[in-house]
């Protein structure tokens, strides 16, 4: 669980809203998306109301104002405690974990999750395991086992992996959210992507159209949000932070434009705008609907 260390008289949990590096590094000069150096950048994204950046410069972002996150990938038990000790020295809110490569026996998954929670615990940093494909949890079945094996399991929801690897929709979307109940209560982070059953990472427009995948995805936001609200304690926030990533690494799909250019389908930083504006309205929700229920 975060705690907002820097104002202590936070009447209530509440939504921060961070942005991945990825999100905002190299934005296409033909899109909205800021240039200019890592600090132009991190200006940039402090003045659209961002709180904090995953993976950037911690003494950049410290005169900033600006929070920092964590990313890395964990294969073995001894590669865990060095990641907790680096964050630690360098001040991090916590860190998102690509645990494993998903092809662990339950023996050697459950110590990397075990070695996770130690030194989580040790050095009063949350690590927070992602939901990913090429993971332990890559498979939305074996992640409600590690659930049950360890209740105090967190994790980065990174929901678009399962969404369209794991085609959610096949043999009913319900079902499956339901099943995954307990995975979303763990849920602390969240990677802001929107994908279809066929592609990991579309772009949705202004939001308000009528696209089944698009309420599929603010229920796992909102399911996940009312988990975190349920337990938190005054102080206690919760991340969410766009993760729009770049065609290269084949997320962002790319078409051809009226000149025969090819060119990302959409504004990878006015989606990132929006997802906040539409994480904050599930936020909402979440907290009024546990309202209506004690």
């Amino acid at each position: 669980m975060i705690k907002n260390t820097n104002d202590k008289t936070a009447a209530r949990p509440y939504l921060q809203c961070f942005i991945n590096s990825g999100n905002l590094y190299n934005l296409p000069a033909y899109t909205s998306g800021p240039q200019g150096g890592e600090l132009d950048l991190l200006k940039a994204a402090k003045a659209a109301g961002f709180q904090g950046v995953q993976f950037a410069s911690p003494e950049l972002c410290r005169e900033l104002g600006l929070r920092v996150a964590g990313a890395g990938r964990v294969n073995q038990v001894e590669e865990v405690e060095p990641v907790a000790i680096k964050a630690k020295e360098q001040d991090l809110v916590c860190v998102t974990l690509h645990v494993g490569w998903g092809m662990e026996p339950d023996d050697q998954a459950w110590r990397l999750v075990e070695a996770v929670l130690e030194a989580s615990q040790k050095h009063d940093i949350p690590l927070y395991i992602e939901t990913h494909r090429a993971t332990i949890t890559q498979d939305i079945w074996r992640t409600v086992q590690l659930v049950n094996k360890f209740p105090e399991i967190r994790f980065n929801g990174d929901f678009s992996h399962w969404y369209t690897g794991q085609e959610m929709v096949y043999g009913g979307f319900e079902k499956k959210a339901d099943f995954l109940a307990p995975v979303f209560e763990r849920v602390r982070f969240i990677h802001g992507r929107i994908g279809n059953p066929g592609s990991i990472q579309v772009d949705i427009g202004d939001g308000r159209q009528d696209l089944p995948y698009l309420a599929h995805f603010k229920e796992m936001w909102t399911r996940s949000f009312a988990g975190f609200l349920k337990s938190a304690q005054p102080g206690d926030y919760f991340c969410f932070t766009p993760e729009l990533l770049k065609p290269e690494i084949f997320y962002a799909r790319t078409i051809k434009n009226a000149a025969g250019q090819i060119v990302e389908e959409g504004d990878r930083w006015q989606q990132a705008l929006l997802y906040n504006q539409l994480a904050q309205e599930c936020f909402e929700q979440a907290r009024q609907s546990l309202a209506l229920t004690v």
